[in-house]
């Protein structure tokens, strides 16, 4: 046996006239265990290596989570307790406290289950909520995720600059309430990516890689931070109160704004087709709003008051869009540069072929 860089080495050896076997580690076959006659499930994965994993039996104690919380704790901080075991992603969530959980920890509770893609609640007893996650290994795809997040947020964009335009503050709202939608879709993607780094069986059913999963997952913040600055734009309304802002400003920003929105759909275009050379003009073209930014903040100089920061506030949030555009169009690269085809070359002579990557055990 050999011990590379935490890997054991195993030399693969022939039996019969076509049956080839190899050892499996002790420590491993214990620390499961594992005994003669169980049974072991092979995956062979895209990337050329086979993941190794038990045959899945009854359900474990150790799938349910247990959190203690208290009834005095800051709503936010408690939501955001929750929100963390959810990413964390086992199947059952119990949320207890040390005597009767009152009526507005159980609130917080509630409202989270109702907010996030998978949990519903399934016990309720006078000290602690028990929620299961009821998507389980069927996930929804992460790809169809992602461009459910593009839509959401190039509407959000447009609907906030609608709401500037009219100053309609129902509008506004409407498009602050609808950052929970992006925000859970992308704690939904957290979530699986998370589950998949951790076991092989949901890396399969997934079917992605492992670098695919970090990709996509960079491409969900970057939608889920455009989307505030979309909030960002919405809030501007109640901040102008009566104040009205020049035609000709509130025309500039809103072709600003349709240069944003093209540009991120351009950037996630090219990462669906893992196309470079239009992922570069997404970055060239980042780049030119930026410019455009510059311009239109030395006419706001001329403002004063709130007229001057609500502008100013449009203004850089369709200027972090574009960036934010560019970030995405940069990933694209990444990524189609980690998928493109490298032709295969023989070992020279005396070489011994190489591994693609090695088993992974989960």
């Amino acid at each position: 046996m050999r011990t590379t860089g935490g890997f054991h080495g195993r030399r693969i050896q022939k039996t019969g006239g076509s049956t080839f076997i190899v050892s499996l580690p002790k420590t491993w076959v214990v620390s499961r265990g594992l005994h003669a006659g169980d049974v072991l499930l092979f995956t062979p994965r895209s990337d050329g290596s086979l993941a190794v994993y038990a045959e899945e039996g009854p359900r474990a104690e150790s799938t349910r989570r247990v959190v203690h919380v208290t009834n005095d704790m800051n709503e936010d901080h408690l939501f955001r307790i929750l929100i963390a075991e959810y990413i964390a992603g086992a199947p059952l969530l119990e949320v207890r406290t040390p005597a009767r959980m009152s009526p507005h920890t159980r609130d917080v509770v509630r409202s989270f289950a109702q907010r996030m893609i998978g949990p519903e609640i399934l016990e309720e007893t006078a000290d602690a909520v028990v929620l299961q996650d009821v998507i389980g290994t069927n996930p929804l795809p992460i790809p169809s995720v992602i461009r459910r997040m593009h839509q959401m947020v190039r509407a959000m964009q447009s609907d906030a600059m609608a709401a500037f335009r009219a100053q309609d503050e129902s509008i506004a709202r409407d498009v602050v309430e609808r950052d929970w939608e992006v925000d859970r879709l992308h704690w939904f993607v957290q979530k699986q990516v998370t589950t998949a780094l951790r076991d092989a069986r949901m890396l399969t059913s997934l079917g992605l890689t492992l670098p695919e999963c970090s990709t996509y997952l960079l491409a969900s913040r970057v939608l889920e931070r455009i989307a505030d600055h979309a909030v960002r734009i919405a809030d501007t309304v109640a901040m102008l109160g009566k104040e009205k802002p020049p035609p000709s400003l509130v025309g500039e920003l809103d072709a600003l704004s349709a240069e944003a929105s093209s540009t991120l759909s351009e950037a996630l275009d090219a990462l669906e087709t893992k196309d470079i050379a239009r992922a570069n003009a997404v970055v060239d073209h980042a780049h030119r709003v930026t410019r455009e930014r510059e311009k239109i903040l030395r006419e706001l100089s001329t403002k004063r008051g709130r007229l001057a920061v609500s502008l100013a506030y449009v203004l850089e949030s369709l200027e972090r869009s574009a960036s934010y555009a560019s970030d995405l169009a940069e990933i694209a690269i990444n990524h189609a540069v980690e998928n493109r085809e490298v032709p295969a070359t023989a070992p020279r002579k005396g070489e011994g072929r190489a591994l693609a990557a090695p088993a992974s055990v989960a």
